[in-house]
């Protein structure tokens, strides 16, 4: 499995022989500029929730990638559907199996609404589970005690991606308990740096993380991490 980080919450996973791409937010990042959000190949978009900050480049993608197969919750589904692309309704709770493996779509703490005000259904999280390891997408999100059961109903995870920016989610802290509950020591961050409010001292940060036994990984944009 290799996960390359786009800035925000945007990766490139490439597990199962396809390519997943998370939340995309790319041209309206300003410490993304050097990424052609118009080059990114990918076979599915999952959407964590309906933010601009994190659906703002996903219909320049699909023009790019018209095979392409959106997953979100019902009202992402249902959103995007009705604009004529592909796309695989989830919820909270649910598994499914598609060509790169399982996804499980698992709880967020948090809100959703589109650019326009309508309602984006509630913020989720997923679990990759393919032949290549596991990965837990948090998605923005407080720490909950819900990520607990992710151990009990998941295979065990390679790694894990989780917001650490504070002021609208967990920080790193928290997101070091996180790691914790989820029973993961090796976690990418995500959500940090993008703006004023989202801004971190990365070595307090990783220091957190080795405080609980794990490890904090902060890619630099467009750099990939193998897993596995």
């Amino acid at each position: 499995m290799t996960i390359t980080y786009f800035g925000h919450s945007c990766f490139l996973i490439e597990a199962g022989g396809k390519r997943l791409l998370t939340d995309p937010f790319v041209s309206g990042n300003p410490i993304a500029e050097k990424v052609d959000v118009h080059s990114i190949r990918c076979d599915y978009i999952l959407i964590t929730h309906a933010h601009v900050d994190h659906i703002a480049d996903v219909e320049t993608v699909m023009s790019n990638n018209p095979e392409a197969m959106i997953v979100g919750i019902w009202e992402v589904h249902d959103h995007y559907s009705k604009k004529g692309f592909r796309t695989h309704p989830m919820n909270k709770g649910g598994w499914w199996s598609f060509d790169f493996g399982r996804l499980k779509m698992v709880n967020a703490v948090h809100s959703s609404s589109f650019p326009d005000g309508a309602y984006g259904g509630e913020p989720a999280g997923f679990v990759v589970d393919a032949a290549d390891g596991a990965l837990y997408i948090a998605g923005d999100t407080a720490l909950t005690l819900d990520m607990q059961l992710i151990p009990l109903t998941c295979p065990p995870l390679t790694a894990a991606i989780l917001p650490i920016g504070s002021n609208f989610t967990m920080d790193a802290r928290d997101a070091a308990i996180a790691s914790q509950f989820i029973q993961c020591k090796r976690i990418i961050g995500c959500h940090y740096d993008t703006f004023g409010f989202l801004k971190i001292d990365h070595d307090a940060a990783k220091a957190a993380f080795v405080e609980k036994g794990a490890e904090l990984l902060l890619p630099n944009i467009g750099e990939s991490v193998r897993l596995g």
